[in-house]
């Protein structure tokens, strides 16, 4: 029963699209309704298995889902003539990925409720959004995969164009076509992982079992890396980032910074690195000191910007250089950071999207020199807006500062000189965050507020709603982080085990 109800995490979205496909767009209600429910009643599966995963981790799973203990895996002939499988599966990091994504497209759903437009068509490229997420986050086939991992793009070209404010076409097209060059450079590898792999499997537990040749690792692994960390936006492929925030709808916002880009994240970790650890060892240090815009550069830009979601965009880029530091310090705390940090920072620019689109519903602009004084009139969304800054800033707490602590210490294990120093740059930047967090939060909230602005009013009860729970949940993971750390620990271990065992010999020996 749990593995059927695994299986229709990506499936029920897309189940409610057909539901609701015959049903006229004038009937608005009717179809809040069926979108919120499917979105809450995935939340509630997707919880439940969640503590499944934990109460039963560390027992014997499958032997073909080795060398991770994976629950719920299922693996069914697909595509026969090109050896494919849909093979899926859940441990500990993808259990939380998904949760995180559930959260956020629940979310994302209710703070959607007055989109402009046709909304039968915008909650519709909503649920698609999930399906494609979901999707990634459970499939152990590399096909199957990319096919998921594809679908995102399109959906939110889609939304951003049709439902987006500002420069939406501009905004649109430059994310779509920077994550395509970064599909692309996937694809190139994905073909060489098949045909040098000697299995001819797409299987990551199949392609795990071999030793690729080095002078193969030696260009796959880069182009790879690389074209994963698109979606997560390391220098020099962030600039899509800002652009298509500012002009996407709130629920794309939250949705793009809060699990899509983990995405990337994701798949350095899950497939570069665990399918190539011979070449990750060598060229992870150069990753390191791509960092340094990331996490230095990245506060000093959102310093001079005026635009709310410009200015969180580039807290993002440097939030998830933080991630890439801990993959690249290659050791257990590092992993384990970096990890903690995709789940923390996913909810925290949930909720910063969250409250901007509230308040640029009401005021209308997103520019902070053109407000002031808004608490007096929406205390709730100001105090959410400030306790995101807080989480931001990675007091204690919050889930940034176990996610962040633990990054820096697993940094600081490595011996590399360049890592140490880029972690002290990292953990010195936080000043310059908490110049921008403030600065802004004292721009919008405080001082003589506009007479336009007299007849703003606070958030409803299911944006409070929204607030309350996401708030809830960046405070228990930096309360109860024990939890979290042990079953990601045990998701993490093959993959360093892996890489740890990894010898290094010389390209073209």
């Amino acid at each position: 029963m749990e593995t059927i109800l695994f299986n229709l995490i990506w499936v029920i979205p897309l189940l409610t699209v057909l539901v609701c496909a015959p049903i006229s767009a004038s009937h608005e209600k009717v179809l809040k309704a069926l979108h919120a429910t499917s979105a809450t009643f995935v939340l509630f599966v997707v919880c439940v298995l969640t503590y499944r995963v934990y109460a039963l981790s560390g027992t014997p799973t499958d032997e073909a889902a080795a060398p991770f203990l994976l629950r719920f895996f299922t693996d069914i002939p697909w595509l026969s003539a090109f050896n494919a499988h849909y093979i899926v599966g859940a441990d500990g990091l993808n259990m939380l990925l998904l949760a995180l994504t559930a959260f956020i497209v629940w979310a994302g759903v209710l703070v959607s409720w007055n989109i402009k437009g046709n909304q039968k068509v915008f909650f519709a490229l909503i649920q698609l959004l999930a399906t494609s997420v979901y999707g990634v986050y459970m499939s152990f086939d590399l096909v199957l995969f990319f096919v998921f991992y594809e679908m995102e793009a399109l959906c939110m070209y889609l939304m951003i164009a049709c439902y987006g404010s500002g420069r939406r076409d501009y905004g649109g097209k430059k994310l779509t076509l920077t994550l395509a060059f970064g599909s692309s450079m996937i694809l190139a590898t994905l073909f060489g992982l098949y045909f040098e792999g000697g299995v001819h499997s797409w299987s990551i537990m199949e392609l795990s079992k071999v030793t690729l040749p080095m002078d193969f690792q030696m260009w796959a692994f880069p182009l790879m890396f690389m074209g994963f960390a698109v979606s997560s936006s390391l220098f020099p492929f962030h600039f899509w980032s800002p652009d298509g925030h500012s002009a996407a709808p709130t629920a794309v916002s939250m949705l793009a910074a809060g699990v899509m880009m983990k995405m990337g994240a994701y798949g350095c970790l899950r497939v570069a690195m665990f399918l190539m650890p011979e070449a990750a060892k060598i060229w992870l240090p150069y990753v390191v000191a791509l960092l340094i815009f990331n996490v230095v550069l990245g506060p000093f830009i959102a310093i001079r910007h005026k635009d709310l979601k410009y200015i969180t965009a580039y807290s993002s880029i440097s939030h998830l250089g933080l991630i890439f530091l801990g993959l690249a310090a290659l050791t257990p705390v590092g992993l384990r950071g970096a990890s903690l940090q995709m789940i923390s920072h996913g909810f925290l620019t949930g909720l910063f999207f969250a409250t901007i689109g509230m308040i640029y519903e009401r005021t209308h602009t997103r520019d902070i020199t053109e407000m002031g004084g808004i608490m007096r009139k929406m205390p709730f969304l100001g105090v959410g807006f400030v306790l995101a800054g807080f989480a931001g800033l990675g007091l204690p707490g919050f889930s940034g500062f176990i996610a962040e602590s633990t990054i820096f210490i697993g940094a600081f294990q490595q011996d590399s000189t360049l890592t140490r120093v880029v972690t002290i740059l990292a953990i010195l930047s936080i000043t310059t965050t908490a110049v921008y967090i403030l600065q802004t939060a004292n721009r919008m909230l405080h001082g003589n507020m506009p007479a336009k602005y007299e007849a703003l009013t606070d958030g409803c009860l299911r944006e409070k709603l929204v607030i309350v729970v996401l708030v809830a949940c960046l405070l228990f993971i930096g309360i109860c982080p024990g939890w979290i750390s042990e079953i990601l620990d045990q998701s993490i271990a093959p993959i360093f085990a892996k890489i740890s065992a990894a010898a290094v010999p010389a390209v073209g020996g």
